[in-house]
């Protein structure tokens, strides 16, 4: 089996910087990482990439050619890499034998919950190489300190979900800066567990400009509270702790940790509900190390 994650969210989430600081993270722990841009206007790469959408389609050429602005084009560009997925599974073939997979798609939302040709894209690849995704929703955690911004974030993430259909973590990113952004109304766990919203509600209605919308945002607030899928992890992409936390809960997303396990079911099932601080069977001592060592110079600063 092949694993890897699909990073997605809003412009300035921080999907690039993830991609470098997660890949550098997994690859002193012992995992060999392909990193994948799918991001057509994402011209300044700060990892090493393994496949660069740009080798097939560039957006400044779609945008010439065809006519469009960056929106239309990003949406060109998914069609086109959907109809040349070949294209892309030829580019992975090599890497399937050892390669973790990280996928970084373009920061267009639209792309995630209303068009479904990245859906596609990652459905003939799962369906094409048999390859186990977990999807990474970053959100800047600064939409925490407006209330209206993180109902729309709720929207966002649940939609997302219910979109791509893959085993899904919706995080917090930049958490380190949350405290810059001025302070939050409600403790942090409120914003990560979401599990009662109509305090939200108490608060936007001080707002004159959000209590015209009362009544929409409080069935928004009911949809959110009805499904019950969204809650948050968060990040620091800068500490070393928060990072291996957030692979240990991608990895039982995943399946990670059960590849290679040949146990009973009722041991698999005892992982499976278990906490999060398990050992890596297959690079427990190289972990255990990295997370003692104090040398941080190999460790993405920005």
């Amino acid at each position: 089996m092949v694993f890897g994650q699909v990073v997605i969210g809003p412009p300035g989430s921080g999907k690039t910087t993830y991609c470098n600081g997660m890949s550098q993270f997994l690859r002193l722990i012992g995992r060999k990482v392909a990193v994948i841009n799918l991001d057509p206007a994402n011209d300044s790469l700060p990892y090493e990439c393994a496949i660069n959408i740009e080798d097939l389609v560039k957006l400044s050429d779609v945008m010439d050619e065809q006519s469009l602005g960056p929106n239309g084009g990003l949406v060109y560009c998914m069609d086109f890499l959907e109809k040349n997925i070949d294209w892309l599974a030829s580019k992975l073939k090599p890497l399937l034998k050892d390669h973790y997979l990280i996928f970084d798609f373009p920061g267009q939302v639209e792309l995630f919950f209303l068009h479904s040709n990245a859906k596609k894209v990652i459905d003939k690849l799962v369906k094409k190489l048999k390859l186990r995704l977990t999807a990474l929703h970053l959100v800047d955690a600064h939409l925490c300190s407006d209330p209206g911004k993180y109902v729309s974030a709720l929207i966002l993430s649940l939609s997302t979900m219910m979109h791509l259909e893959l085993p899904h973590i919706n995080v917090l990113s930049k958490i380190d800066l949350i405290e810059s952004y001025g302070k939050l109304a409600f403790n942090l766990e409120f914003y990560t567990d979401v599990q009662d919203l109509s305090y939200l509600q108490n608060h936007l209605d001080q707002d004159p400009r959000s209590a015209k919308y009362r009544k929409l945002t409080k069935e928004l607030c009911d949809v959110i509270e009805d499904y019950g899928l969204v809650n948050f992890t968060t990040l620091d992409i800068q500490d070393k702790e928060s990072v291996g936390n957030l692979v240990k809960l991608i990895d039982k997303s995943n399946g990670y940790i059960f590849a290679g396990i040949d146990t009973s079911a009722v041991e698999f099932s005892k992982i499976a509900v278990g906490p999060l601080d398990w050992d890596y069977y297959r690079t427990a001592a190289v972990q255990e190390k990295y997370m003692k060592d104090d040398d941080e110079d190999e460790y993405p600063k920005d």
